[in-house]
């Protein structure tokens, strides 16, 4: 991806921010050079290739990778076989998805670019590669030469999706100089995410109803990541799910670069209308609310009961509970250059409010990083101070938190609706995933039937 001619707050990528705010580069075309550089190669074998579970670890890595990684994703394998995923528009066949995805198709995996594997390993391995492994609700990564597999099956789709995500995370942590990243076990189950043991615990179940009735709050990274979550669930009738989604935006280009759905065909569109014509493409019905979320609606009988939130704006997050949904659970994401790699995770009703846990919590103002090398050749070339102070302020982000972030939120939601004690807190890093912290609810929902439909088996 190169350097756009305008620079904004609108159009400055996301992901190439993070150098500009360390001072690392001294300049915008330093930055996009830097994240050229980085680039993955994946391996498919004939068995992943052909499996809902593996393409959707495959689409996942893809679609993650060629924003984060701007010298881009290549995938080797027969890739020619049909796509078993209802995902719209990405074409017939897997080969298909992964160039419509922005990914590329290759004879061999060069040993000189790092690589993620599924399947059986192929020769030609960088001294970077990884096993990315999914089933019974575990999604992780594993260094290549050690032989750990699951059993996966098609409703494994959701813990592929986070296996591929946090395949990718790995790579781009060791190209930002993480020494560790790449070269470690990195995991969890879903089912179960306060299991420290995950690769040896139990699997989750393998039948589970879905919800059928959702809110999204917010179609920015998070809201696209839930969709595209929602979207590789192999549900058997997707006519029967209903999706509410709100939001008062449009899509900007910074925005290609942290949601999965958005393309710059999209920009400029609402992303309201945008992701509902996404949704109704996948079979999904929609409602749209082309406005700030405030907690001051009131819910009617047809109303979705539970709601997905992915703002960032304190506010709209003290308000959740407002509404009167039966469950909300919300996502946070880090937003510096150190801390994007974070997420929290609340589930509400909870141990607290939600106005107590973001009361004082105003909007995000700019930082001192308005005066790193960057933003001062940008001063010095003529752009003005507001525009900076603004460009300054905008988070640092990466697809793939939002991604594992997503993950998260839609098994609490199936967790919750299979009868299953649901999370209060979750506090995670990828930087170490063995130091999150998991608090169990402490009250169950009684009651609870916010709609469900079937999956295919």
């Amino acid at each position: 991806m190169n350097r756009p001619s305008v620079i904004s707050a609108d159009t400055l990528h996301r992901v190439v921010k993070m150098a500009l705010d360390t001072g690392e580069v001294h300049s915008l075309d330093e930055a996009y050079a830097l994240f050229g550089r980085y680039r993955l190669s994946v391996s498919v074998d004939e068995v992943e290739a052909a499996s809902p579970a593996g393409q959707a670890a495959l689409l996942t890595i893809v679609n993650c990778a060629r924003r984060a990684l701007l010298g881009g994703v290549s995938v080797v394998g027969n890739l020619g076989v049909p796509l078993l995923l209802s995902l719209p528009g990405l074409g017939a066949t897997v080969g298909s998805a992964v160039l419509t995805l922005g990914g590329s198709i290759s004879e061999a995996l060069s040993g000189e670019v790092p690589a993620l594997i599924l399947g059986e390993a192929p020769e030609g391995l960088s001294e970077l590669a990884l096993k990315v492994a999914y089933g019974g609700w575990r999604a992780g990564v594993f260094p290549a030469d050690e032989d750990k597999t699951f059993d996966d099956e098609p409703r494994d789709v959701l813990a592929a999706m986070v296996a591929g995500a946090l395949g990718v995370s790995e790579i781009f942590q060791n190209f930002r100089g993480n020494p560790m990243a790449a070269r470690r076990r990195v995991g969890m189950n879903l089912w179960r995410p306060e299991v420290r043991d995950w690769d040896v615990s139990a699997p989750g179940p393998r039948g589970f109803v879905a919800p059928s009735h959702l809110w999204l709050i917010g179609l920015g990274h998070l809201g696209q990541a839930y969709l595209w979550a929602l979207g590789l669930l192999p549900y058997a009738r997707p006519e029967e799910v209903e999706l509410t989604l709100q939001d008062f935006d449009s899509l900007a280009a910074s925005n290609d670069s942290t949601s999965p759905l958005t393309n710059d065909a999209l920009i400029g569109q609402r992303k309201t209308r945008a992701m509902a014509a996404w949704a109704e493409l996948r079979g999904f019905r929609t409602r749209m609310i082309e406005r700030r979320f405030a907690g001051d609606i009131v819910l009617q009988p047809d109303d979705p009961r539970v709601a997905l939130c992915g703002v960032d704006n304190a506010a709209a997050r003290a308000a959740l509970e407002g509404a009167g949904f039966d469950l909300v659970v919300e996502a946070g994401l880090g937003a510096g250059p150190t801390e994007y790699l974070a997420m929290r995770l609340h589930s509400f009703p909870g141990s607290r409010p939600a106005r107590d846990i973001w009361r004082d919590e105003g909007e995000a103002a700019a930082t001192s990083t308005r005066h790193a090398p960057a933003y001062e050749r940008l001063g010095e070339a003529g752009f003005d101070e507001c525009g900076l102070v603004t460009l300054a302020s905008r988070t640092v982000g990466a697809p793939f938190v939002g991604t594992v972030a997503a993950g998260l939120a839609i098994a609490e939601v199936l967790r919750r609706l299979n009868g299953v004690a649901g999370l209060d807190v979750l506090d995670l890093t990828l930087r170490d995933m063995n130091s999150r912290e998991v608090v169990m609810a402490s009250t169950e929902l009684r009651g609870f039937n916010p709609g469900f439909t079937d999956l295919s088996s």
